[in-house]
């Protein structure tokens, strides 16, 4: 886990459960705990750090992504790790890029900076069925763009789908052969499940978002 000096460009995800209303305590308590579990596991991607995963508002959550330029491939592995449980209630998610000045205390309930601001914005704007979205510094038509598709892409991923999909997003890029030990399956089944999924289009595209990224500053933490 790397260390981060700050203030940094970060970028923060926050969101809330979508139907938390009609859920149970059981259902809302199950898919926090899943989202901090799913937290942790980013924490251990290559250069990365701790999400500090912080619950708000009842049904919602927020966490820091470093480096920021992971924060699409993150958001798309959240959302992923809870379709592919089968019974947590699904979550929209907004995307802030900026800086971090603080990453709070204990926890992110009093960190501070543009990306926590910018974050919180968008996902006050969210709108409808809508699952993902983006603002901050240097965000632009073609984010957006991008956010929809891949919103309305996912949004489609059966349970074995999303399954395939979180592990297929891991940024070391396993392969089929690593994949398919842990579904008990074959590779061929498993890349039959992310075929369905569109992975290779969505990998592809989070490879051009991530180098496009750096290029614009929203680099390396």
């Amino acid at each position: 886990m790397r260390q981060t000096h700050l203030p940094c460009d970060a970028a923060v995800l926050t969101g809330d459960l979508k139907g938390s209303t009609k859920g149970s305590a059981d259902d809302l308590g199950r898919t926090m705990a899943l989202l901090a579990k799913a937290a942790d596991e980013l924490a251990d991607w290559p250069d990365s750090q701790d999400a500090r995963f912080t619950r708000s508002r009842g049904d919602g959550w927020q966490i820091v992504v470093l480096p920021p330029q992971r924060a699409l491939r993150a958001a798309l592995f959240l959302v992923a790790r809870l379709a592919a449980s089968g019974d947590a209630l699904p979550t929209r998610i907004s995307i802030g890029l900026g800086v971090a000045t603080s990453l709070g205390t204990t926890n992110l309930s009093d960190a501070t900076g543009s990306a926590f601001e910018h974050s919180g914005r968008a996902l006050d704007r969210m709108r409808g069925s809508a699952l993902l979205s983006i603002d901050g510094d240097g965000v632009g038509p073609y984010h957006r763009i991008i956010i929809r598709l891949l919103s309305e892409r996912c949004m489609r991923w059966t349970r074995d789908q999303a399954a395939a999909m979180a592990l297929h997003l891991h940024p070391d890029n396993p392969t089929l052969g690593d994949l398919a030990p842990q579904f008990g399956i074959t590779p061929q089944a498993v890349n039959y499940r992310l075929i369905g999924a569109a992975a290779t289009e969505i990998r592809a595209s989070l490879n051009e978002w991530e180098t496009a990224e750096r290029r614009a500053g929203h680099g390396d933490a």
